[in-house]
């Protein structure tokens, strides 16, 4: 199938198709541009790109930060639908009061502060088009009960209607959560991932792709605003760290410190020295490898990571005491910036305040001392 040719995604920030580019708006690039040198991500593009006109769900596992958004607006721009609506939500952001009437929308009168004219929902907004449900995991249960039934029968009936609205759309979900330990737990629908789980992408870790040369490079390229980007523009030592680098947060921390570095360099190219505080302490037990760095914690599986998340008291007092330095060693090394922390950590902003509630860890802002001790 002919593809519409789109730039790479390198930020955060585009939710619907057709918004106005700049500086720091996504870039796209075709699904195919996205695998080259990696045989896994090879493969998973080939697999989305069978399912993505045949009317099945996917659901894209991964961990924080390796592309699921990105991936779910090619997979879009590739399909017999990418002239219509690409809307996406993210199921963490909205508040729950909020979350029915901004997913299924609402008419005239409705309900006390409602817009005069109604509004659509973003079921309806996606009508035609593409639905991305980010961080699904994330949905409130009750709203999970109601998102169902719009799967099951294609039709929506927004708050205070008196008709369904059929809706016809192509749905990606996306969560970095184990959504069958969700289940387990009670604050999943079983039938609800059965129906949206139609295909499954999981997408890599960026310390297991085979490719980060050549994301470092294309990145810097992006920055620098250059066609190719040449080797000669970062050191051969700066280069070989970012290789051995573990990137908790993947390529949205890959893609920060990139810009990062591009911004303060002098001379024309990256030197280690330009790499941000992260790198600049990370010290591999070998550089010339890309293997885990003797003094970074190991990753956590999902399952085991979203369990512990979900009962932190079922963590051993030892381990619990282990993850809440680290967590206070990254606030503080950041100056209490949630957003640097969030990124050090390898997880979101909404993860980073669960987390500091599970571990009793208050806010700078809220405690007598200028800095938190660890006792």
């Amino acid at each position: 199938m002919p593809t519409q040719t789109v730039d790479l995604p390198l930020a955060e920030s585009v939710r619907t198709a057709g918004s106005n580019s700049s500086r720091n708006a996504p870039r796209y690039r075709a699904i195919e541009q996205l695998a080259v040198g990696d045989e896994v991500m090879r493969d998973l593009v080939e697999r989305g790109k069978r399912l993505i006109d045949r009317g099945i769900p996917i659901l894209i596992l991964g961990e924080t930060g390796t592309g699921k958004e990105y991936l779910s607006r090619a997979l879009h721009e590739y399909s017999e639908r990418r002239r219509a609506a690409w809307v996406a939500v993210n199921c963490a952001s909205i508040p729950e009061s909020l979350a029915e009437s901004e997913l299924f929308g609402y008419c005239k009168g409705a309900f006390s502060g409602a817009l005069p004219g109604g509004m659509k929902g973003k079921v309806q907004q996606a009508d035609g088009g593409t639905l991305f449900l980010d961080e699904i995991g994330d949905m409130p249960f009750a709203l999970q009960t109601r998102l169902l039934r719009v799967l099951s029968e294609r039709e929506v009936i927004p708050l205070g209607a008196m008709r369904p609205v059929p809706v016809d759309v192509q749905l990606i979900c996306a969560t970095h959560q184990d959504l069958k330990t969700l289940i387990a737990d009670g604050r999943f629908r079983e039938d609800l991932y059965y129906r949206i789980a139609g295909g499954v992408l999981r997408l890599p870790a960026l310390r297991d792709r085979a490719d980060r040369r050549r994301v470092i490079m294309d990145m810097i390229a992006a920055e620098l605003a250059v066609d190719e980007a040449d080797e000669r523009m970062i050191a051969p030592a700066a280069l070989q760290r970012m290789l051995a680098y573990p990137w908790p947060g993947n390529l949205r921390q890959m893609h920060a410190v990139i810009r990062y570095s591009c911004a303060v360099m002098d001379g024309g190219r990256i030197e280690v020295r330009d790499l941000p505080e992260e790198l600049m302490q990370f010290q591999a037990a070998n550089l010339g490898h890309t293997g885990h760095a003797a003094n970074v914690r190991p990753i956590v599986p999902q399952a085991d990571a979203a369990a512990a998340l979900a009962h932190p008291a079922r963590q051993s007092g030892e381990a619990l005491r282990d993850e809440r330095t680290r967590v206070i060693d990254a606030l503080i090394g950041s100056r209490w910036n949630i957003s640097a922390a969030s990124r050090q950590l390898g997880m979101c902003r909404a993860s980073l305040y669960r987390k500091l509630r599970q571990l009793d860890i208050p806010h700078v802002r809220d405690q007598a001392m200028p800095a938190y001790a660890v006792a």
